[in-house]
């Protein structure tokens, strides 16, 4: 399990950390539905279960990118949904939420002031600090999939449970989730 933080709850790492613990539980049960529920249509921003699920990660992608002056930009956006199986989207989306610990855990408070170019398109470029960009990410990510959530009610699968934050006193009990996510409990 990644580390935690000297304030827990307060840094980045520990809303990536979460971002992932929510992303892995509500892909584990994605993974269970049919292509047809997957792809059927629903009452969404995004008319699919799958086409949101896309969206999220290609989001992830372009944020990620910027962050570290990867320099793809708006080419992130080339393929509105890069996945039509699941288990490869579950799996990129994982890569993604590593790939958000990672420069999460190296976070420190002057980086999180560092200013992140945006690419706009047509040739707009804006700046913003690094920790609004994440603070931007995870309100994203947490608004995407309560959609998915809602839509999950209408399947054969019941949601899971979102609503949690990391807590120590709790690792005990969500051992199975995080040894799946390749996290020791602690």
């Amino acid at each position: 399990m990644p580390r935690q933080t000297a304030m827990p709850g307060t840094s980045f790492f520990d809303q990536a950390r979460n971002n992932a613990w929510s992303n892995f539980r509500m892909l584990t049960c994605c993974e269970k539905l049919s292509p047809a529920e997957l792809t059927a249509p629903r009452t969404s921003f995004f008319p699919t279960i799958l086409q949101t699920l896309n969206h999220i990660l290609i989001v992830d992608w372009y944020y990620i990118d910027a962050l570290n002056s990867g320099g793809r930009g708006r080419a992130c956006f080339a393929n509105a949904n890069p996945f039509s199986d699941i288990d490869k989207l579950a799996r990129a989306q994982t890569d993604s939420d590593r790939e958000l610990l990672d420069f999460c855990e190296k976070l420190t408070g002057e980086g999180a002031a560092q200013t992140v170019a945006l690419d706009r398109g047509e040739g707009e470029l804006v700046r913003e600090t690094a920790g609004a960009v994440l603070s931007h990410l995870f309100v994203h990510q947490t608004h995407h999939r309560g959609q998915v959530h809602a839509m999950l009610s209408g399947t054969s699968q019941k949601p899971p449970q979102l609503d949690e934050y990391y807590l120590e006193c709790d690792a005990l009990y969500r051992a199975r989730d995080f040894n799946k996510m390749g996290w020791d409990g602690k």
